[in-house]
């Protein structure tokens, strides 16, 4: 798939072990994925959050690539750095929201690929959209951007169209596409299961709403 292909990301090292640069320069690429959704007004915060997050864990990073070569160094050295307002705070709190923006887009992919829809409108991708929202988002977002965010889901496009997008407007036959998702679900996934399972052995996940 052109867009989600553009840039492979890393295989997972037997450690878990997350290098922080090659890392940022693959997930750099997906910020454009929010575009395909449409409804400018749910989906371009969406966005800007995503790549906004990416440039504060680069510019922390650049800071000094020796001591944040990895995403667990970026969380050991920042718990030890800012004390009890960790983690609500630098690349930590950046990686722990980017986190949460790829899980909506992974389980939303997923669920395409799994060939889960509505009977009654198999090209819609409400069904979707709503299960990515209720496993990745809803509980970090206040009672307004859940409103937005499940009004939202009548704006989105077609199931046709979502593929066509993410080929850039090429005509790709549908089990090409879905294969495409399928391989980029495999390199991602681990990857971000591995940020996940940082997060929790490390005490740093914070349930508070956006």
């Amino acid at each position: 798939m052109a867009l989600l292909l553009e840039h492979e990301f890393k295989p997972l090292p037997a450690d878990k072990q997350i290098e922080t640069l090659p890392f940022l320069e693959a997930v750099a690429h997906l910020p454009p994925f929010f575009d395909c959704l449409g409804t400018p007004i749910v989906y371009s915060p969406v966005k800007a959050d995503l790549a906004g997050n990416i440039k504060k864990i680069r510019a922390v990073y650049d800071s000094n690539p020796a001591k944040f070569k990895t995403l667990q160094n970026i969380l050991e050295v920042e718990k030890e750095l800012h004390g009890s307002a960790w983690p609500k705070t630098g690349a930590t709190l950046a990686l722990m929201w980017l986190k949460r923006g790829l899980k909506f887009m992974l389980v939303l992919l997923q669920s395409i690929s799994d060939g889960e829809r509505d009977e009654e409108h198999p090209n819609l991708i409400r069904v979707n959209a709503l299960k990515a929202y209720e496993v990745a988002l809803k509980r970090y977002h206040g009672w307004m951007l859940q409103k937005l965010f499940t009004g939202s889901v009548y704006a989105l496009p077609y199931r046709s169209d979502l593929l066509k997008a993410l080929e850039k407007g090429k005509e790709v036959k549908e089990e090409e596409s879905i294969e495409k998702i399928h391989q980029f679900l495999a390199r991602v996934t681990p990857i971000l299961d591995a940020i996940y399972e940082m997060y929790a052995r490390m005490n740093a996940e914070l349930s508070y709403k956006a």
